[in-house]
């Protein structure tokens, strides 16, 4: 599996960005999609997930009512729809594949995207 993540780039607080994540080989319908980021020095930070099948989502409480996660399977593309965006929300953010149920944890993760940086002004 290979994972294209894009989208990234420069907006003011209070803005709204969306981060597409395109997949591409052998997929797992029954498998999960996660966002993760990471700040500088900071370790990765869980930020959401949604289940490829029936696309259920959950997310790390920071980004909730802010944030939407939601899946084109036709298209074999992931979304990371952000809104009301906040200076804390900078990082570089990454999109991960795994076959099984949700986790918070980015080593139960098996493929990774390369990483687009999103920087938040204030």
């Amino acid at each position: 599996v290979q994972l294209q993540a894009s989208g990234g780039g420069l907006v003011q607080a209070g803005g709204s960005m969306r981060l597409s994540c395109v997949a591409s080989g052998r997929l797992f319908s029954g498998g999960t999609m996660g966002w993760f980021r990471q700040a500088p020095g900071k370790e990765r930070e869980f930020v959401g997930a949604i289940r490829w099948s029936v696309g259920s989502t959950i997310y790390v409480d920071s980004v909730k009512g802010r944030f939407t996660i939601s899946r084109d399977n036709a298209k074999n593309t992931v979304y990371l729809q952000m809104n009301s965006l906040k200076p804390e929300d900078t990082a570089v953010y990454y999109c991960a594949a795994r076959g099984g149920y949700y986790s918070l944890e980015a080593e139960r993760y098996d493929y990774w995207g390369q990483g687009t940086q999103v920087t938040v002004s204030s």
